[in-house]
């Protein structure tokens, strides 16, 4: 595993960091820093069409869909170089990240040339279609079910803890499209327009008082037939497979996130003077040797393993960085001490390290809590026998 960079990567990232630091202190420096995924969606929308214009909002997708052909090392260059910046968190990272790539793994021609280019414009807004409040980190639970009517899918169900459904255009959806089927079986994988009657958003307020996630309804909600992604039954298949580039390059790009809270709370520590109790300075040079492990973990899961792969490393990696993360936002609400409790942040919200406690209570649970992690790493990674479940 090589940890450096060539000089010609040097060069590309000197070439990111100038364009990404002169957009976030210039045109876009109102948007800079924040790290609420629900605050100034409009401005957020503009970001992703510059982004566009200037050739970098999927530089790891074909030259021929608006990407650059980035080699992976490029990739992380750009991750990393974009969290420096302080850019914000990308309003359509499930269509750049997720479904993008899994179209063009599994889409048709014509699929492609329909969806493709309006992500990589930043016009096309996606949001995600799992969970549902039966099937959680189970997936292979969904109820949410699609009929064939003529040239038509039916879509009836609901989707639970969708983030940023509010602002989006598009959702994909796994619905069960095979009557009686159980567990994996039955399943497909459904691109959807949200702007048309029987779709039905309702935000769910968090606990610091903002609605990143929501509920999803569908009645009699419609998409055409050629919506389907795959083969009719290959749902699973394709839902994992999205699942993986999940965890590939924007991995790095997370981390150099937590990098930027870390120095936070250690800035807080130090002005507050909590950096002179030793249980603090403990805790903080823990919290910097998991950061470092992580990194090195993540750089050996992208050199080793294809993207469409579940390898060990990555299966580990999820419940590595959520641990990691939670215990960090404990730290946080430490630091800042009673001050943390104070709603001193914009508009009379929390401020960053409390809103950092509040938010990472989840992240043990969302995508796949630890509990379905370590069933995972058992029986994929470890072989084990599988656990008894109801559904076999």
């Amino acid at each position: 595993m090589r940890l450096g960079f060539t000089p010609d990567e040097q060069a590309f990232a000197a070439e990111c960091r100038d364009w990404l630091q002169a957009r976030m202190h210039g045109d876009f420096a109102d948007i800079r820093g924040i790290g609420n995924l629900v605050a100034k969606p409009e401005r957020r929308r503009d970001w992703e069409r510059r982004l566009a214009a200037d050739g970098w909002s999927c530089i790891g997708w074909p030259r021929q869909w608006g990407g650059r052909d980035a080699t992976l090392t490029q990739q992380v260059i750009f991750a990393e170089e974009y969290a420096r910046a302080g850019a914000p968190n990308r309003l359509n990272h499930m269509g750049v990240e997720l479904i993008g790539p899994t179209i063009l793994a599994y889409g048709t021609p014509a699929q492609q040339a329909r969806t493709l280019p309006g992500i990589a414009a930043g016009a096309d807004i996606w949001c995600q279609g799992y969970s549902e409040p039966g099937a959680g980190s189970d997936l292979a639970a969904i109820r949410t079910r699609a009929r064939r009517d003529g040239d038509e899918w039916v879509i009836d169900g609901q989707k639970i803890w969708t983030s940023l459904a509010q602002f989006a255009d598009h959702i994909f959806v796994v619905a069960r499209t095979a009557e009686g089927s159980r567990g994996r079986d039955g399943l497909s994988f459904l691109l959807v327009d949200m702007r048309q009657p029987g779709v039905e958003v309702r935000p769910i307020r968090q606990i610091n008082g903002e609605a990143e996630f929501n509920e999803v309804f569908f009645t009699d909600a419609r998409c055409p037939a050629d919506a389907l992604l795959g083969v009719e039954g290959q749902g699973w298949e394709v839902a994992t497979a999205l699942l993986g580039f999940e965890r590939g390059v924007s991995t790095l790009a997370q981390q150099m996130q937590f990098r930027n809270e870390l120095d936070a709370i250690v800035a807080q520590a130090r002005a507050n003077d909590a950096a002179r109790d030793p249980l603090i300075r403990q805790r903080l040079a823990e919290s910097e040797i998991g950061l470092q492990l992580m990194r090195y973990g993540a750089l050996r899961m992208l050199s080793r393993a294809s993207q469409l792969e579940e390898s060990a490393a990555a299966l580990t990696y999820k419940i590595q960085w959520a641990s990691w993360h939670r215990s960090l936002g404990e730290l946080a609400i430490d630091v800042a001490g009673q001050a943390g409790e104070i709603l001193d942040g914009p508009d009379g919200g929390y401020g960053p390290l409390a809103n950092l406690y509040l938010y990472s209570r989840a992240d043990t649970i969302y995508g796949g809590t630890n509990q379905i992690q370590r069933n995972l790493i058992a029986e994929r990674a470890l072989g084990l026998p599988r656990e008894v479940r109801g559904d076999r």
